[in-house]
């Protein structure tokens, strides 16, 4: 997702939203869909290395494409945000 207007805007309603709806630090769970490779998949790995991450990766039943969940205490809303503007920068990521 290149950063426009409405990924702007997505990312203060999601801040806002993860602010009133939780404390924290907390765990959180981070969804992302790639196109199937192992280099995009390690792409988004990469960005959660430093912490203790628990990544599960699912592959589509037609194999084009692959889920990855990723677990993880985040600090706040802001720090989530962040790990998506990272994270955007892998080539045909979704994130959920």
């Amino acid at each position: 997702m290149k950063t426009t207007e409405n990924s702007e805007a997505f990312y203060e309603r999601l801040t806002q939203q993860l602010a009133e709806d939780r404390s924290w630090p907390g765990p959180y769970l981070f969804k992302f869909i790639v196109p199937s490779g192992e280099q995009r998949i390690e792409q988004v790995r990469e960005f959660f290395k430093a912490g203790e991450a628990d990544i599960q990766v699912r592959e589509s039943s037609n194999g084009n494409y692959s889920s990855i969940s990723i677990k993880l205490v985040m600090d706040s809303p802001e720090a989530i945000v962040q790990k998506y503007r990272e994270v955007s920068s892998v080539d045909g990521v979704i994130s959920l």
